[in-house]
């Protein structure tokens, strides 16, 4: 009898988001950061460990989700006036922004939403494209040095979509009035960093992917331990803006070591007390709404109010085709008009 030796088998996993959404972990962008790190918020740095949840702390009645859609319907050229052999690059887009309400009395429902539509160029002799599907409003993106034209144009639909999400939330806070809620019973989680959206109350950035190291090395293998539930110390970042932070691991399926971790962000104006409030209440909340691999292909970061919001918002910005026609008509019509022949 002879004994086959074989290799022992190779230790893999597989991350659980879908190939379409890329990763969780951003690996081949994932560098230290510059920002400023101060540890010893809620505990010295010698003392830090995983949290679990404190099961003193009840989610809020109300917790408000808020996300934003964008979509490019057509690529343009926008024509100077005075030369019309001369145009630049601008981008037609649809864009949506909404706020789902979770709570006791009517479960999950949308509070508000709000769907626009932009003509974003650098050309600051752009005007309006008005369609049979609606005007495109134009917005005059800014130049920089160093920035491809059409970054540009993205930054600043992504400008106008963070406004729009700003506008959302406020208006969504304002409808709370029937939810017979005291004054601070809500909590609003932003889908994304918290900044230009700092000014909100009870306001929580939510960072379902990873594309900088913001711990040194001692500490962030501290993330990788968390067991679901846990959560990391409170820390504070520093950079062109300031925040408090900390690493949340939800449910979910053992597998890579960054698997289900998200971070959470909350406005650095808070006191350090007030800081370490919001993230027992982001534990106890956020956990709660994590999504399974079944239903949700970025589970169970995708969470299930903010999946939901995004399918929602994105059957509101129109028919692609429909509106892309509209568009050729019009620059038709606009160019029969100065070629009467």
């Amino acid at each position: 009898m002879t004994l086959e030796l074989t290799r022992p088998a190779m230790r893999f996993s597989v991350d659980p988001w879908h190939p379409n959404y890329g990763t969780s972990l951003e690996i081949d962008e994932l560098g230290e950061s510059t920002a400023q790190v101060v540890a010893n918020i809620e505990f010295p740095e010698d003392r830090w460990g995983p949290l679990d949840p404190d099961r003193a702390v009840e989610p809020p009645p109300v917790t408000l989700f808020v996300d934003g859609v964008r979509r490019i319907d057509a690529r343009v050229w926008v024509n100077e006036p005075a030369n019309g052999a001369i145009a630049s690059p601008a981008l037609c887009a649809s864009y949506a922004a909404g706020v789902v309400c979770c709570c006791a009395e009517e479960g999950a429902h949308m509070l508000a939403f709000e769907v626009r539509r932009g003509l974003f160029t650098t050309a600051a002799y752009a005007a309006d494209i008005p369609t049979t599907a609606g005007t495109y409003q134009v917005s005059i993106a800014e130049v920089r040095p160093h920035i491809a034209s059409i970054q540009a144009l993205s930054l600043a639909l992504q400008a106008r979509l963070g406004d729009t999400e700003i506008e959302t939330a406020v208006a969504a806070r304002a409808a709370l009035d029937g939810h017979r809620l005291h004054e601070g019973g809500d909590l609003l989680v932003i889908d994304g960093p918290l900044r230009g959206r700092q000014h909100l109350p009870r306001a929580l950035g939510y960072i379902k992917s990873h594309r900088s190291e913001y711990l040194p090395p001692h500490l962030r293998r501290l993330v990788a331990s968390l067991s679901a539930g846990q959560r990391t110390p409170v820390f504070l970042l520093g950079s062109s803006w300031d925040r408090y932070s900390w690493y949340l691991r939800l449910p979910c399926i053992p597998s890579s070591p960054w698997a289900g971790i998200v971070r959470l962000e909350c406005s650095a104006t808070l006191s350090h007390a007030d800081a370490i409030r919001m993230a027992w209440l982001s534990q106890a909340t956020i956990c709660r709404y994590a999504s399974a691999e079944y239903k949700e292909t970025r589970a169970p970061q995708n969470l299930y109010p903010i999946a939901g919001l995004e399918w929602q918002l994105r059957r509101r910005l129109g028919d692609v085709m429909l509106l892309y026609r509209g568009l050729r008509r019009a620059g038709r019509l606009i160019d029969s008009s100065f070629n009467p022949d």
